[in-house]
């Protein structure tokens, strides 16, 4: 039996969405509940992925079923494709699994020829509309299908409003079209080297392939990469029957959103234009009105379009993004997807559909994507502030950000690369744009709505966006704006505020989050899930204390050389780095322990309750000194200018032992527990300064739970030694102060031998923390700072590697390394506490790993403990198969 490559609308439902696509199965879906949807026929995503396995050529059969569903569509609609007196007109749209909105290809007014307009004109008796049509046509085709640049398009279409002394595309007459419509094809014959085709079945093939091209555009393949979206789903093809918005006043297209998709709020939020087709609305050509002025307009649509959005937010569960067309008093629904959403949009509408029993709390912790949280815990402009606001727009995308204004999205890029802080600056963003927007701090648009491309896929990224700012004045050729007698140059300073629509001069200074209570009742569901610990990273007390304010259980990795490096302290670090002798080295420790107390009393105080992990100093000791290359030039300088100055001499003796310290491979020189045992008077400090902080504060009445961490272990030995040695600094700090207390001593495990060896460390480590960073690079044998500036792209690009495993942890091989390690170590000592506190801790994949493999936490930056909160929680849902249930105490 030949497989099956063409579904009609009827024949399909929602969960189709791999074999039909995401706009597919839902139109397939909204057909079936009786919604008016016009009919039409899906190509399936399998005939998308035979047709790359076939070198792009369609698999056999797929056009004999596409002309026998044309054959249906005519018989359904009494029309005939190509007919030159009534004819059937089609769309063609993308539609992949996963939604890519604006990535892939579309064509519209499929169908029309030079005939087909002519009956388009007299069934409608309106040539000017039928004319506008075919020009549309022409122009989507040429670009999209032919591959004739959309800019030549423009500018025939601008020279044409120019000599009509018009600035608006409708009020272009029958005649100004045919003259923009011949000088259409022209440009085509020129620019693709052969004719606009006639025959509507060769238009309808190119067009199909023309959308399974696009799958591999660079902007479609930009967005995958982005959003991890696998490259092997393929897209679907929807063809449609046509309907029109660009039919007169009682016409119109639109876009909507069941609820408000910046805020959460629950009311319909849209735009929508009368007398325009569909592509008009997110281009940004002409400035929307809001969908509430519908109601006024055509009160009966209106209401027949509310009632619709409620259905399909009650039948779908979700906030639904709705495209729709008004044709002459009549409404259509030309697409339902669940709607891109900001970060405080997706945390209240989870919230609200738990309220409103329309999901569960476990499926509210589903629909909020974790790295979304990170948008909600930076910064706003200070409202009290004096700002020098130049021009208001649309608030598209909430958050502000400033910048140096960019006018074209490779700058950004480059710029951004290179670690400036960019605003993007452009007339509207185009899917071309979507690298630059990747690398803006915000977005700046001149034209567009709410709706347009740069707001939608802005509030996907979690970007500030201003769009509609019609008072700016942008010149692109130039790289500048205008605004108000003000200039503004590639190059100067602005902030955008996407949460009011302000554009200023200048950088506005800016202020901390707050946390709603929809964020801070979503977590608090996500904490009753959970079953994984999350700590925070914290060297201070202010980070310990941001980090509690954030939900952390404790300080997963408290790194002491942080300590080191205050002005304070450096001096004195360095005194104790070149001494001579033993004696002098404990001399210059002696000025430090009270100073290290310090920080270790604050530190324990702050997360009083808590666990706390130190751990000692790690980093080799030529780090702490100055560079090698600058005291070089400044003994040059010397030599030059004061020869015999004591100052050159102390400063070749200084170099001279920089030297003596420097190593060839500092990673794995003379660093951590190997800085211990060779100078173990450095940690017996430490030790006494977390034993010395620990006693005063439970003398003072305090709970506090410290856990040294020995780094870099390779051996047991290593550790015993080491740990024999706190011993016993906490046994000398409980005899002279009478003060008894609990700790523990663990290591971390950042070495593969280590990890091997964990059963034989676990017999007197009391925990292990995984340090990720190190035992990827010694797992993989990459360095990391190498690896990501020479190569690591290489990896990605050709799937060698699936993700950057600094950035998501490799399961395959760190993992394996890990898990081994965990089950030797219980075996061991059952009770043995495991974390990790790598930069893996607040990535929602590798939290998912570390659900999976039994660790007790995992610990992340103070900023990302909500992400780490929300994650582990949608590990447990996920991995553990949940149901609504009561899921009692973590």
């Amino acid at each position: 039996m030949a497989k099956k490559y063409v579904y009609r609308f009827e024949e399909g439902h929602a969960g189709m969405k791999n074999l039909l696509g995401g706009k597919g199965a839902n139109l397939a879906e909204m057909t079936n509940i009786g919604l008016p949807v016009p009919p039409g026929f899906i190509i399936t995503t399998e005939a998308c992925k035979e047709f790359y396995a076939q070198g792009r050529r369609f698999p056999d059969g797929l056009m004999d079923e596409i002309r026998e569903h044309i054959r249906s569509l005519e018989q359904k609609l009494d029309k005939v494709f190509g007919d030159p007196a009534n004819p059937l007109l089609v769309s063609v749209r993308s539609g992949a699994p996963v939604s890519m909105p604006g990535m892939m290809d579309t064509v519209l007014n499929l169908g029309l020829n030079d005939e087909t307009v002519e009956a388009l004109a007299h069934a409608t008796d309106d040539a000017r509309f039928a004319l506008d049509c075919y020009r549309r046509f022409i122009n989507m085709f040429g670009d999209v299908v032919m591959q004739v640049e959309h800019y030549h398009f423009e500018s025939i279409l601008q020279i044409q409003k120019d000599r009509r002394g018009v600035p608006h595309d409708h009020q272009l007459t029958a005649d100004d079209w045919r003259e923009v419509i011949s000088r259409y094809k022209a440009l085509i014959e020129v620019e693709a080297g052969r004719s606009f085709p006639q025959d509507p079945m060769e238009q309808l093939t190119m067009a199909v392939q023309a959308v399974f091209n696009s799958w591999y555009n660079d902007r479609a393949i930009v967005y995958r990469k982005i959003n991890r979206i696998p490259d092997d789903l393929g897209t679907a093809v929807n063809i449609q029957t046509m309907v029109f918005g660009n039919m007169g006043d009682d016409s119109g297209s639109g876009v909507a959103f069941t609820r408000n998709p910046s805020t959460g709020e629950r009311r319909i939020y849209g735009e929508y234009l009368t007398n325009a087709q569909g592509e008009d609305v997110v281009a940004g050509i002409r400035t929307p009105k809001p969908i509430e002025e519908l109601a006024h307009h055509l009160p009966d649509v209106y209401r027949q379009f509310r009632d619709i959005c409620e259905l399909l937010d009650r039948h779908y569960r979700n906030m639904q993004d709705i495209e729709f067309t008004i044709e002459r008093g009549r409404l259509f629904i030309l697409q339902t997807r669940n709607g891109k959403r900001t970060a405080q949009a997706a945390i209240r509408i989870a919230v609200d559909m738990v309220n409103e029993g329309l999901i569960s709390r476990e499926e509210a912790v589903l629909r909020v994507e974790p790295e979304q949280l990170d948008h909600l815990l930076h910064r706003r402009i200070d409202p009290e502030a004096e700002l020098e606001v130049i021009a208001t727009g649309l608030p598209a995308s909430p958050g502000s950000a400033a910048g140096i204004a960019v006018f074209d999205a490779d700058t950004a890029e480059k710029l951004g690369q290179d670690g400036k802080k960019v605003i993007l600056v452009r007339s509207e963003t185009t899917p071309d744009d979507i690298h630059g927007i990747v690398a803006a701090q915000g977005i700046l648009t001149s034209r567009g709505g709410m709706t347009s491309h740069a707001a939608v896929v802005a509030r996907g990224m979690g970007k500030p966006c201003v769009c509609g700012c019609e008072a700016v004045r942008i010149n692109a050729r130039e790289r500048l704006f205008t605004v108000n007698g003000i200039t503004v140059r590639d190059g100067d300073l602005i902030s955008v505020d996407g949460s009011t629509g302000r554009v200023i001069l200048g950088e506005a200074p800016m202020l901390d989050p707050e946390l709603s209570d929809e964020f801070r009742q979503l977590l608090e569901w996500a904490d009753e899930i959970r079953t994984l610990g999350v700590r925070a990273n914290a060297d201070t007390p202010e980070d310990a204390a941001k980090a509690r304010e954030f939900g952390a259980e404790g300080i997963g990795l408290c790194r002491t050389e942080h300590m080191f490096m205050g002005a304070d302290r450096l001096p004195l670090v360095q005194e104790m780095i070149l001494a001579e002798t033993e004696e002098t080295r404990r001399e210059a420790l002696e000025k430090l322990l009270p100073l290290q107390e310090g920080d270790f009393y604050e530190i324990l105080k702050a997360m009083e309750g808590l666990p706390v992990t130190i751990r000692l100093l790690d980093p080799p000791l030529h780090e702490f000194l100055p560079n090698t290359e600058e005291l070089a030039t400044e003994i040059a300088q010397l030599q030059l200018t004061e020869p015999d100055s004591p100052q050159l001499r102390e400063k070749e003796e200084l170099l001279r032992k920089v030297r003596a310290l420097s190593e060839f491979n500092p990673m794995l020189g003379h660093r951590g527990c190997r800085l211990g045992i060779t100078h173990p008077e450095v940690y017996t400090m430490q030790a006494r300064a977390v034993f010395n902080a620990t006693a005063r504060l439970v003398g003072e009445g305090r709970r506090v739970i410290p856990e040294v961490e020995i780094p870099l272990v390779i051996d047991a030995g290593e550790f015993l030694f080491l740990k024999n040695m706190i011993d016993q600094v906490a046994a000398e700090v409980q005899t002279a102060t009478g003060v008894e207390f609990a700790y523990s001593v663990g290591t971390m495990i950042e070495l593969p031998r280590a990890a091997l060896l964990a059963g034989e460390i676990a017999q007197e480590a009391e925990f292990f923390s995984f340090g990720t960073n190190d035992l990827t690079q010694t797992t993989l044998g990459f360095s990391r700072d190498d690896a990501e500036g020479k190569f690591l792209h290489r990896y990605l690009e050709q799937k060698i590697l699936t993700d950057n495993p600094f950035a998501v942890l490799d399961r395959k091989g760190v993992g394996r390394l890990i898990k081994m390690c965990i089950r030797e170590g219980r075996a061991v000592r059952p009770d043995l506490l495991v974390g990790i506190c790598g930069e893996h801790g607040g990535e929602p994949n590798s939290i998912e790993f570390c659900h999976q493999v039994g660790m007790d936490y995992v610990s992340c930056s103070p900023y990302r403990v909500p992400i780490a909160r929300l994650a582990a929680a949608q590990a447990r849902v996920i991995n553990d198969g949940l149901a609504k249930k009561d899921y009692g105490t973590k």
